[in-house]
């Protein structure tokens, strides 16, 4: 299954695509999901613009990342850049050391590898605060500021050529796209499944009703409002997809997350300004950098600062040692 969508996602351009890779592309999207969506007459066909659309997405969109930049220990002074990602050289040491990814990539790419190339992700972190300020020749204390680092560094998809990562990348982004469509789908099936409980319970109260009537507590009223919630609660399901066809509802549910990518993830590019404290400023200065920064967005709220980069496996590898 990997090797077919590496097929698909190594065209690096927009369909057509081979219907055999689209359909296994497809396969992929239920197996993922709901395995018994299968059961659904014509689900391919049903579901194979949502996925054409997803691949289209995910492949525009890694696509439009910029070339990967260098990132070494020894260029780290001299790299205004990474000097704003890495507080010192010694966090970038540290972060080189212990990251799993390309650790376990050095691993298993042999004395051969000369480069590894990579997708840096970072939490972008803005911290309110006061400090000095100068005004012309004044220092104003208790100034409002904003402070703004980086944390939560990782490098995503390891490869030993920039275009492996990016498919892998693309496949990264499709995968993630299956797992917003599951999470439709358990949630929808736990509204169903609560639904489904309240309703057997309230067949039983009003079977008891019908056996026994009244007790000590009850009133008529008891009775008639049981059936008008059984009647609410069957507009409920019938809502979710009657018994005859709820597959065909979590297959739709499924083809709108995957026909609808742009609501699930966004890339937008930023551009801030920070002096060489991290401090944030709304104007350029004489010690104040533009500072750009391409964002990824995901409907779960999260977002990221993300970076293809390209470091030395030599130097990596060293750091292990």
């Amino acid at each position: 299954m990997l090797r077919l969508l590496h097929s698909i996602f190594g065209t690096h351009g927009e369909g057509p695509y081979p219907n055999s890779l689209v359909k296994a592309a497809i396969e992929r999207a239920v197996d993922c999901t709901d395995p018994w969506l299968r059961g659904v007459s014509g689900y391919r066909k049903k579901l194979r613009p949502a996925v054409i659309c997803s691949i289209d997405f995910v492949v525009s969109f890694v696509n439009r990342l910029p070339p990967s930049l260098p990132l070494s220990l020894s260029g780290y002074g001299d790299d205004r850049l990474m000097k704003k990602f890495f507080i010192s050289r010694e966090e970038l040491r540290t972060i080189l050391a212990g990251d799993r990814s390309l650790a376990d990539f050095v691993d298993h790419a042999g004395e051969g590898c000369r480069s590894v190339y990579a997708l840096l992700g970072m939490e972008k972190q803005e911290r309110r605060g006061f400090g000095a300020a100068l005004s012309g020749d004044i220092v104003l204390h208790d100034v409002p500021q904003v402070t703004v680092s980086f944390e939560g560094h990782r490098f995503l998809d390891p490869a030993s050529d920039e275009g492996e990562n990016r498919r892998q990348l693309m496949r990264r982004a499709f995968d993630h796209l299956l797992s917003l469509a599951l999470r439709r789908l358990t949630s929808l099936k736990s509204e169903r499944t609560d639904l489904e409980r309240w309703r057997a319970l309230l067949q039983a109260k009003s079977s008891l009703f019908e056996r026994v009537g009244m007790g000590f507590g009850e009133c008529p009223g008891d009775s008639v409002a049981c059936e008008e919630q059984l009647g609410q609660i069957e507009a409920q399901l019938q809502a979710l997809g009657g018994d005859d066809r709820i597959l065909e509802v979590y297959l739709e549910a499924v083809s709108d997350v995957l026909g609808h990518p742009e609501e699930y993830l966004l890339g937008r590019r930023e551009t801030i300004m920070v002096d060489s404290m991290g401090i944030r400023h709304e104007e350029p200065g004489e010690d104040v950098a533009e500072l750009p920064l391409l964002m990824v967005y995901t409907a779960a709220g999260r977002s990221m600062v993300v970076l293809p980069v390209v470091l030395s496996c030599a130097e990596v590898r060293d750091l292990k040692r």
